[in-house]
């Protein structure tokens, strides 16, 4: 497998061979896997500089700006593709061809209804929950429920899961919302699309017909479709870890969720409506660019740039697109928060501050934006990421499981207090 080799010159000691393997695309890895037999550990804070596992699914070159699902560039997936589609590819490595699709989707629709007492599990929550607590807690719980395929090394088993875990969790996060406003939760319909039922789901009531936006349900398609996989982010990683013990997939899931959960992770475009809503005015834009500028002011602006993307965000040019077609029809492209998101996207790609340090709207940028046009809270930002990124969640921990696999055991450098005795008493 390897075809060249690294050597580790320590003083006093024999040189140490290291295999070094190349992928088809992305840097060459060194694998060090043998360093633990010489008495060594490698150090990598946050694994930055570590490929912890083997993947077919996703590839990202941060430098280009790009971003490939099983070998596709995502923005012609976005152009071409829809989420379910997509799903499809993450999960099984190809395009679905038209009988396979109807399939898929068929199977998808009609396996979105969750199990009654699940409704009756929502009332051991307060109603002022955060959503993300609640979806962390519900989605564990699925496995007291489905737990009649949850031998994960059945083939067929790990598949009823995938798909009961992406059917079902528009479900449940539109019951998450309805729970947290004292709503009667929706059914589900099986005439409507994904995106369609989700936003009925969401805003539909008994009192009256809803009738989702094809518009809308065009965008928030979209959005799911951005979201479905990043590669091995934070979350996934914790899925492949938590999955790496032999744990049921609803919790591995859930632990990927609750991941999510963090601010650093799934909450940027909440934090953009935050920084959006701090700035308050058209007219106070300007001081707070002075700002962001500022090194030494610990105010950032919310949205722009990317921690991978050193280049633009290739999911941002299919958003700000979505974005585009989103806010007329919503009647809000004059509302004072929409209007300060504008400026702001034209000061960061004219602004050579912004244009020298690569600082361009991102995804969670022109999601924010949409998400509160369509009227979703703020708090629900999170769950809708966490409902896009299910199939890439799954899609990674089946190709662990489904494959020799160790269980995860990172090491440390320790650095405290070397072996001492318990003081001897009076």
């Amino acid at each position: 497998m390897a075809d060249k080799k690294a050597t580790l010159i320590i003083e006093g000691k024999d040189p140490i061979d290291l295999p070094i393997y190349q992928g088809t695309l992305g840097p060459d890895v060194i694998d060090v896997s043998g360093l633990t037999a010489q008495g060594y550990f490698t150090y990598d804070p946050g694994f930055v500089s570590t490929a912890a596992c083997e993947s077919k699914i996703t590839y990202i070159d941060g430098g280009k700006g790009q971003l490939l699902h099983r070998g596709y560039a995502i923005d012609d997936l976005a152009e071409n593709s829809d989420y379910l589609e997509t799903c499809f590819l993450l999960l099984y490595g190809e395009l679905p061809n038209a009988t396979e699709k109807a399939k898929f989707v068929d199977l998808i629709t009609h396996h979105t209804m969750v199990h009654e007492q699940i409704h009756q599990f929502f009332k051991g929550f307060r109603r002022d929950s955060h959503p993300m607590a609640v979806m962390v807690g519900v989605v564990g719980a699925l496995s007291a429920f489905y737990h009649d395929s949850l031998d994960i090394t059945n083939e067929r088993h790990r598949d009823i899961t995938a798909h009961r875990l992406i059917s079902k969790m528009p479900t449940l996060a539109a019951m998450v919302y309805k729970y947290s406003i004292g709503q009667p939760f929706m059914h589900p319909r099986n005439d409507l699309d994904y995106a369609s039922n989700f936003l009925y789901m969401m805003f539909g009531t008994p009192a009256e017909d809803y009738v989702p936006n094809p518009v809308v349900a065009k965008a928030m398609d979209r959005i799911f479709l951005l979201h479905a996989d990043h590669e091995q982010n934070a979350s996934t990683s914790t899925v492949r870890l938590s999955g790496s013990s032999g744990a049921n997939p609803f919790a591995c899931i859930a632990s990927g969720i609750a991941a999510l959960w963090g601010p650093a992770h799934g909450g940027a475009n909440e934090a953009v409506l935050t920084m959006l809503n701090e700035i308050g005015d058209e007219s106070r834009i300007e001081e707070f660019i002075a700002r962001a500028k500022d090194k030494d002011d610990p105010f950032r602006l919310m949205g722009f740039g990317h921690r991978v993307y050193k280049n633009y965000d290739p999911r941002a040019t299919v958003m700000k697109k979505a974005c585009d077609e989103v806010l007329p029809i919503m009647g809000v492209e004059n509302d004072s928060l929409f209007r300060i998101a504008r400026r702001l996207e034209q000061i960061a790609l004219e602004d050579p501050y912004f244009i020298e340090k690569k600082l361009y709207p991102n995804v969670d940028f022109y999601s924010g934006i949409i998400l509160k046009a369509i009227g979703i809270p703020v708090e629900m930002f999170t769950v809708i990421f966490a409902l896009g990124r299910t199939p890439g969640w799954i899609s990674h921990w089946k190709e662990m499981v489904s494959e020799s696999y160790k269980i995860g055991r990172p090491r440390q450098l320790y650095t405290g207090e070397t072996l001492r005795s318990y003081p001897k008493k009076g």
